[in-house]
């Protein structure tokens, strides 16, 4: 029961759409409806600019921490699913019709507080891809790959390793069409504007 309602919490948190609040801040309106029609901080700094683009970057990982301190508070063995939860929130976010974010932002604020030794090197990768590249999907998604890898290399616990690894899965389902479009060399850049 406990577990249960470790895991609805951290879902509740993860499901507060920063990006979608923000741009309202920010007298857009919908942001679902702009740019790529995403409520990350990527299509809010396509969108909107860098200020709102911080702000939601920055909303988005603290709630994904806040999930799993969340499920850790009501039930101690929880982290992991609370991980998970949480990321699945911004994903298909209860408040918004089920339709959210990618779980980037809000899985590396999970995984910082379930498996933060396996971050730091993730972290990197992300940082080199998206530099050399400018594909901040695939940096992303190999990012998040490397995540659950870490955390079997530095020996943490099964329950964190399997729930790095479905936080991975995810957010790879999660950027599925954007995979498609890399494979197609059609995906936008960082910094590119739509044609």
């Amino acid at each position: 029961m406990r577990l249960a309602l470790a895991v609805v919490a951290a879902y509740l948190v993860g499901a507060i759409p920063i990006g979608f609040l923000v741009a309202r801040a920010f007298g857009l309106g919908d942001i679902r409806r702009h740019g790529s029609g995403n409520i990350g901080a990527t299509n809010v700094l396509r969108t909107m600019g860098k200020g709102a683009a911080a702000l939601t970057l920055v909303g988005d990982v603290a709630k994904g921490a806040l999930a799993v301190w969340c499920g850790r508070l009501i039930e101690s063995d929880a982290a992991a699913a609370a991980a998970v939860a949480g990321v699945i929130g911004n994903c298909w976010p209860v408040f918004l019709g089920f339709r959210g974010g990618k779980g980037v932002a809000t899985g590396l604020g999970a995984l910082l507080s379930l498996t933060p030794l396996a971050v730091a090197p993730a972290a990197l990768v992300w940082a080199a891809i998206t530099a050399s590249f400018r594909y901040v999907s695939l940096g992303s998604v190999l990012a998040a790959l490397c995540v659950p890898l870490g955390a079997v290399m530095l020996a943490y616990p099964w329950a964190s390793v399997l729930g790095s690894a479905a936080v991975a899965a995810v957010i790879v389902v999660r950027h599925r069409e954007n995979i498609a479009r890399l494979l197609a060399g059609t995906e936008r850049r960082l910094g590119e504007r739509p044609a």
